[in-house]
């Protein structure tokens, strides 16, 4: 499957060019850019026979004028060609470096619109790679390697016609040698895109390790695995070594013989076109500019190798890019304000639901789920670990879609619904709070973008979170460090709950964390929830019994069923009821 990926397809040829639409926008620019490159190249073809001219001008005992004047014409050339050059160059990097904007913006908007199911099987830090390393490659690429490609390749096509007008023979006698090259060319860039390739598979690898090695120091640190990871890491570097050293032996080899072959070939030419100069066939000035379109053209083949190897470099760059975009992504848009049909009610029905993950079809985690949730209501949701508790909340999101069966809000199907619009009234707090690495403020306002610094600290305030922040030098401007590490567990779970008080969701889903804190965290982080659930349908995932005793309904699920339901007081007299199980081991306890 690699090898294949490696070969320069039709397939992957169409994903190119389906690069260059983002190139479009600066068609005008671009274009321009080529016009200097064929004003930059045809200069430098013109530059040899020009040179000619002025040896056989000198040969014959020509007037200093005439010499002169093409010694004036040659200085033109040049100056034009360097103009040419420059233009070239910026207008190439213009065109890229907003391209590349534009691209990596595509390529971030795309994956964060993807469907959960995508990112179930991909790493971060392949992700990441994807982004970063893929990207810088096709940075090279369309700023120098595609330029350079056409710029080779009008040199040798412009060079062996200007050779053909100079003289047939010798012409014929050149490209006799010249297919041998080429031959070597194709053979040795096949095997050093494959080593490249390689290595670049291995340089993503090795990102992925630092950047998960990077996110769980915590975890590193606490199990005492800093050397495991160092000989993680220094094996894949050293993997990436060895391709590195293999390809240099290649692309050293393939050096060397084309070194060879070229002055090999030029011996042979020269040898060639003195035998024609004395038979009085060529004169000394064609053999000049013939010499020097032979070294440009041979020395051009030989750098045809490292730009086709980039080339192809740059294909598989946009294979990976493109696999990305091919993912069908999720309905998403900006919700400004919600219209009178996108209001939720509270209301919400599954209807013989049946679930099972894209990764795992053969591990069925929910089997014909039916029930209903009254609005302003709350509603428990229990059962041993693998019940399907977490699944039914995700469904509820719908960062996945049922495989059987539909949920209603408000009698309505969910997917008559706008995703945005759907979930932007509803807020979870999860068990494992996820801070990002700013400040409290930032991390309360990502609850709702544009909010006022009064409506933050009313947020803040009613998750019982104004008190600790207060206490901090900078208050709300205070880093919470990667993840929010700098915070206790219970003032991570305030800000989270300031996160969806300040959001006002309809339908709020709490993944309970009192468990793991301390009594007074705990009492604070109780208090701020039951603060918050008033007013809307809240749906819990109950860890501990004794926080839902005043449940209006609790569901118990066990291997992805549910098999009770009820108030606390009513499955409490269920002889030999899970839930009376649980809390008779909880409160024995």
């Amino acid at each position: 499957m690699e090898e294949q990926k490696n070969k320069i397809t039709l397939s992957g040829l169409q994903k190119l060019f389906k690069l260059y639409s983002f190139i479009k926008p600066y068609k005008y620019e671009y274009a321009l850019g080529l016009l200097f490159l064929l004003g930059s190249t045809g200069a430098s073809l013109v530059f040899p026979k020009l040179l000619g001219q002025l040896v056989d001008l000198g040969n014959q005992g020509k007037l200093a004028q005439e010499i002169d004047r093409i010694a004036l014409i040659l200085v033109i050339v040049l100056i034009a060609q360097s103009i040419f050059s420059y233009f070239r160059i910026y207008l190439f990097v213009h065109v890229a470096e907003k391209t590349l904007a534009d691209l990596r913006q595509s390529t971030f908007n795309h994956l964060i619109s993807l469907p959960m199911k995508f990112f179930q099987h991909r790493r971060v830090g392949e992700l990441n790679s994807r982004i970063s390393s893929d990207i810088t490659l096709l940075q090279d690429a369309l700023t120098s390697t595609l330029a350079e490609f056409l710029r080779q390749l009008i040199i040798i096509i412009g060079g062996i016609s200007l050779l053909m007008i100079t003289s047939f023979k010798l012409t014929l006698f050149m490209l006799a040698i010249v297919p041998v090259i080429m031959i070597l060319v194709v053979f040795f860039g096949r095997y050093i895109r494959k080593l490249s390739k390689q290595a670049q598979s291995q340089v993503a690898d090795s990102n992925t390790i630092v950047e998960e090695t990077l996110q769980g120091i915590q975890s590193v640190k606490s199990f005492t695995n800093e050397f495991f990871e160092m000989a993680r890491y220094r094996s894949k570097t050293l993997d990436i070594a060895h391709t590195g050293i293999k390809n240099g032996k290649l692309r050293g080899a393939f050096s060397s013989f084309t070194i060879l072959g070229l002055f090999g070939a030029m011996t042979a030419v020269i040898w060639r076109g003195s035998a024609l100069l004395a038979a009085g066939e060529l004169a000394t000035g064609e053999l000049f500019s013939f010499v020097i379109y032979s070294m440009f053209i041979g020395g051009t083949i030989g750098g045809m190798a490292d730009v086709f190897a980039r080339v192809q470099k740059f294909i598989g760059a946009t294979e990976d890019l493109m696999e990305i975009f091919n993912e069908p992504k999720e309905t998403i848009s900006v919700i400004t304000r919600l219209t009178p049909d996108q209001m939720l009610h509270g209301s919400i029905r599954f209807d013989h639901i049946s679930f099972y993950y894209p990764s795992r079809p053969d591990m069925q985690v929910l089997t014909d789920i039916s029930t209903t949730i009254m609005p302003d209501t709350l509603v428990a949701l229990v059962g041993p670990s693998g019940a399907g508790k977490s699944t039914f909340v995700s469904l509820l999101l719908r960062l996945f879609d049922p495989v059987q069966g539909q949920i209603l809000y408000d009698e309505r199907d969910s997917k008559e619904i706008a995703l945005s619009a759907l979930r932007s009234q509803m807020a979870i707090v999860p068990q494992d709070i996820f801070l990002f690495g700013g400040t409290i403020h930032e991390n309360i306002a990502y609850g709702k973008p544009g909010a006022t610094d009064e409506m933050i600290m009313d947020a803040a305030r009613k998750a019982n979170a104004l008190e600790f922040i207060s206490q901090f030098p900078d208050g709300m401007k205070t880093l919470v460090g990667e993840r929010g590490t700098q915070l206790s567990g219970g003032q991570r779970q305030r800000i989270a709950i300031a996160r969806a008080v300040l959001k006002d969701p309809k339908i709020l889903i709490l993944d309970e964390a009192t468990s793991s804190l301390d009594s007074e965290s705990e009492r604070l982080v109780q208090d701020a929830l039951e603060k918050l659930m008033k007013g809307r349908t809240s749906i819990v995932i109950a860890h501990r019994l004794s926080t839902i005793r005043q449940a209006d309904h609790i569901l118990v699920l066990d291997h992805g069923r549910i098999v009770e339901q009820g108030t606390h007081e009513q499955l409490l007299l269920l002889p030999d009821g899970l839930y009376r199980n649980l809390s008779e081991l909880q409160f024995t306890g």
